[in-house]
């Protein structure tokens, strides 16, 4: 913390949250990620139409004012399916780094606070799993649980996690010769509980930017798998799945694929945004007020 910081009694966090609040990028993508959320948790209420409800008499219709995205192949409001889509998105990036987070974290704190042996046998494991892309790894998993959103989200979390395990691992051996974690051991505290007690709260802030840009990965690769059949089943809406239903039809009717694909980059950027931001507020580093 800086001098000027400590003169006037103001504590980490409130610092960390002026600067992030300074970062206009970063309360951009904040603000365009608070409109995904909204309108994925309230799509029941706001969606304009039922998102499964097809109709052939109003097949690849335009954007109107009856229908500001278009209907798709089989009558279907493409707004409604658009906002609806958003849910499975939405809780595959949250759930699936969540999952990447429990897993991860506590067997890279294992690592790193566990011993030679223990540390050489998982970190081996983690730098064979980053070896193969994440995307062809989460596919993998994927195509051998089944199809469907729950699987999918499983594939993306297992297939994130040796991040996080590199991530903990690495603060848990900067840890680990530290003063305050040898009067810990000392004292005949157990190595889980250093770190949780001891070590996890230090990671924090290195661990909350990684989630955040995490969760953009995740719902890349929830697209990409429900574009390749393996997320969201049809006929519920996925942002992936109509994709690839609209690549039939990109010539005659484009606004089956740019409105999915325009919610993708929005999201998938706004949290990169985010994630930006938190990183440069939390870095203690950084010098900007």
């Amino acid at each position: 913390m800086s001098v000027a910081a400590i003169e006037s009694g103001e504590s980490p966090g409130r610092r960390a949250l002026r600067r992030f609040a300074q970062h206009k990028l970063a309360m951009f993508g904040l603000v365009i990620v608070v409109i995904f959320v909204a309108a994925a948790a309230l799509a029941p209420w706001i969606a304009p139409f039922d998102p499964l409800e097809t109709s052939w008499s109003r097949l690849r219709q335009p954007p109107s004012w009856a229908h500001p995205f278009g209907t798709d192949e089989n009558g279907r409001d493409v707004l409604s399916r658009v906002l609806h889509g958003a849910r499975a998105s939405m809780m595959a990036g949250v759930i699936a780094v969540g999952g990447a987070v429990v897993i991860g974290v506590p067997i890279g704190l294992l690592a790193g606070l566990g011993g030679k042996w223990m540390d050489m046998v998982i970190s081996r494991v983690a730098d064979a799993m980053l070896s193969i892309p994440f995307l062809i790894l989460a596919i993998a998993l994927a195509a051998f649980l089944g199809p469907a959103l729950e699987n999918a989200m499983l594939a993306i979390a297992i297939s994130a996690s040796p991040i996080f395990v590199r991530l903990a691992r690495g603060m848990a051996l900067d840890a680990r010769n530290t003063d305050w974690v040898e009067a810990a051991r000392a004292m005949g505290n157990p190595p889980w509980r250093i770190g949780l007690v001891h070590v996890l709260p230090n990671i924090l802030p290195p661990l909350l930017v990684q989630a955040t840009l995490a969760i953009a990965e995740a719902i890349i690769a929830e697209a990409s798998l429900s574009f390749l059949g393996l997320g969201q089943q049809p006929p519920n809406p996925s942002w992936g799945s109509m994709l690839n239903s609209a690549q039939r039809f990109i010539e005659s009717a484009p606004w089956l694929a740019i409105f999915p694909g325009l919610a993708i980059f929005l999201v998938v950027l706004a949290f990169n945004l985010v994630g930006d931001g938190l990183r440069d507020a939390l870095d203690p580093r950084s010098q900007k007020r």
